[in-house]
């Protein structure tokens, strides 16, 4: 893709999943790519697979470094380190604190840092791995679907805000893709996300789709679209159709374990 070609990348989370599709399809499209995650060997290992920068580390605090890898500049920053953080009204203030430092404020972080010289320069590609649940919701989760609502939220309002003054926006929002992060989902995943999972490059395809057609919505599970305007043309009959899979959720746990209380997974 021209608009890739060349282009300095950074994706963060990229040690697996989304994030290592990712970085392989931008690094085969012609992009300089720096990538990042938690881990510093699964860092270092897509770095070596793909030719790509390693930047180890935090995402909310990379940006910098990374930008200075690849030569002072970044075109292309995807957000897509997450944390899956199942659990209740119950969970503990950590637990949303968590979600919500990694799901949303790194993503706020690496705006508030690229933004300047992007809009300086009137060019900068903005991409958000959100997730179905920001549009709609996940059981069994509520800092996670708390969290994700946010991202989306931002990501659209980085779109409205900026897109007259040359920056582009995209929220990827898939639901079940098979990862680490589809595994941590627990039984609510199994149940809900399983069925339809898709494999990682299958993201990155639809995403390139979209950045080829200029599409802020990316939904590499099409069938989200018709649940999301049901959930908004519809509220009650949307949440009465969620409350049924809740309930079938609760019926197949025979362990002993309250909806919800399972530890979540940092990708």
């Amino acid at each position: 893709m021209s608009s890739v070609q060349g282009a300095r990348v950074v994706v963060t989370g990229a040690g697996g999943g989304i994030g290592a599709a990712l970085a392989r399809r931008f690094a085969a499209e012609g992009a300089r790519v720096a990538v990042n995650d938690l881990d510093p060997e699964r860092t270092k290992a897509i770095a070596d697979e793909t030719g790509a920068l390693a930047v180890p580390g935090d995402a909310s605090h990379i940006v910098e470094e990374a930008r200075d890898a690849l030569g002072g500049t970044v075109d292309v920053y995807c957000a897509n380190a997450g944390l899956a953080s199942p659990g209740d009204a119950f969970a503990g203030e950590d637990v949303w604190a968590a979600a919500w430092d990694v799901n949303v404020m790194a993503h706020v972080r690496a705006a508030r840092t690229l933004l300047p010289g992007w809009l300086e320069r009137g060019s900068g590609r903005f991409i958000s791995t959100v997730s179905a649940a920001g549009l709609l919701t996940m059981v069994g989760a509520a800092p996670y679907s708390a969290s994700k609502h946010a991202a989306y939220a931002f990501a659209e309002w980085l779109s409205l805000t900026y897109r007259h003054r040359g920056i582009k926006v995209h929220a990827i929002c898939p639901q079940g893709v098979r990862t680490d992060m589809l595994t941590a989902a627990g039984s609510a995943g199994e149940l809900v996300l399983a069925p339809t999972a898709i494999e990682p490059e299958d993201v990155a395809d639809a995403l390139f789709d979209g950045i080829e057609a200029d599409r802020f919505l990316i939904l590499p599970h099409p069938e989200v679209a018709g649940y999301y305007e049901t959930r908004a043309t519809d509220p009650d009959r949307w949440l009465t159709a969620m409350n049924h899979i809740q309930q079938k959720w609760e019926e197949t746990l025979t362990d002993g374990k309250i909806p919800g209380r399972e530890p979540g997974f940092r990708r």
